[in-house]
């Protein structure tokens, strides 16, 4: 099957980050928002963005002006009854995903494929409320989506191997390399990642080594080009926070218990660089 339509479910960090990548590879791109607040901020930061691109001179104000003309705005799910693949990309939120899919389904031909981003819920939970559970498959983008290379595909125990393989092509169609994860709790990313961000935030509320001591040590001894403690923030300390909540909850794997500090300073709104303030001030 060839995808020549893109539906994205959300136009936030990660949706409009998704619908910029998709209608730069040349796809006819719908997003949907829940108002038209939200859609038309979300279209504002595409723009932006591309603008940001023309000004340092990569890419041309023609590639921007024919990037916006694929993307069509709404606020009604049934716009999105012609695609031939759908992204979501809302809040990570069990049951308002589920709906969305039982949705989609109902608005959408047969031939469509259902896909989420999410980052570390049970994927054939969204599947069983379709009848197409074979067509429905995790599609992990990371942040920002048009930057990072990475794009995991994620298998449930339904998913067929022909759906597996147009994500595949799919992801390589937008200059991704594509890895095939199962449809366990973190998937690979998360399943590492996570455990060793709470670890270098358990040294610092140990008080092992400062902030700045830790993210040194693993840019400079390990080549990495992001601290951990810098890495945290730059995702956001309350994404961290549900994605260890939500792993844990699954494995009970005491690795995945969250820091005091981290549940204190997500209490207390140091979420990052997304409010000003997390392990560093932004301000």
């Amino acid at each position: 099957m060839e995808i020549k339509r893109v539906g994205v479910v959300g136009c936030g960090a990660m949706g409009s980050g998704i619908t910029q990548l998709c209608a730069q590879s040349g796809y006819q791109v719908v997003v949907s928002e829940i108002n038209g607040e939200l859609l038309n901020k979300g279209l504002a930061s595409i723009e932006k963005v591309l603008a940001r691109l023309v000004e340092k001179q990569k890419i041309s104000q023609q590639d921007k002006d024919a990037t916006m003309a694929r993307i069509k705005g709404t606020t009604n799910t049934k716009d999105f009854s012609d695609c031939d693949l759908i992204i979501e990309a809302a809040i990570e939120n069990l049951d308002l995903k589920k709906k969305l899919f039982a949705e989609l389904d109902a608005i959408c031909p047969k031939h469509t494929i259902l896909g989420t981003n999410t980052s570390v819920l049970s994927i054939i939970d969204m599947a069983v409320v379709t009848k197409r559970p074979e067509k429905v498959v995790g599609l992990h983008f990371f942040n920002p989506a048009p930057v990072m290379r990475l794009l995991e595909i994620v298998k449930t125990i339904a998913t067929s191997d022909e759906t597996v393989e147009i994500g595949k092509k799919f992801g390589e169609s937008l200059g991704k390399t594509t890895v095939v994860a199962p449809d366990q709790p973190g998937f690979i990313v998360n399943r590492l990642w996570v455990p060793y961000i709470l670890h270098a935030i358990r040294l610092l509320e140990e008080g092992v080594a400062s902030r700045e001591d830790i993210d040194n040590a693993v840019m400079m001894g390990l080549n990495y080009p992001m601290g951990p403690l810098t890495l945290a923030d730059f995702g956001g300390l309350d994404i961290l926070l549900f994605s260890a909540h939500a792993i844990y909850e699954r494995l009970k794997d005491p690795r995945y218990i969250a820091p005091i500090l981290l549940e204190k300073m997500v209490a207390a709104g140091w979420l990052g660089r997304k409010t000003g303030k997390g392990f560093y001030d932004y301000k």
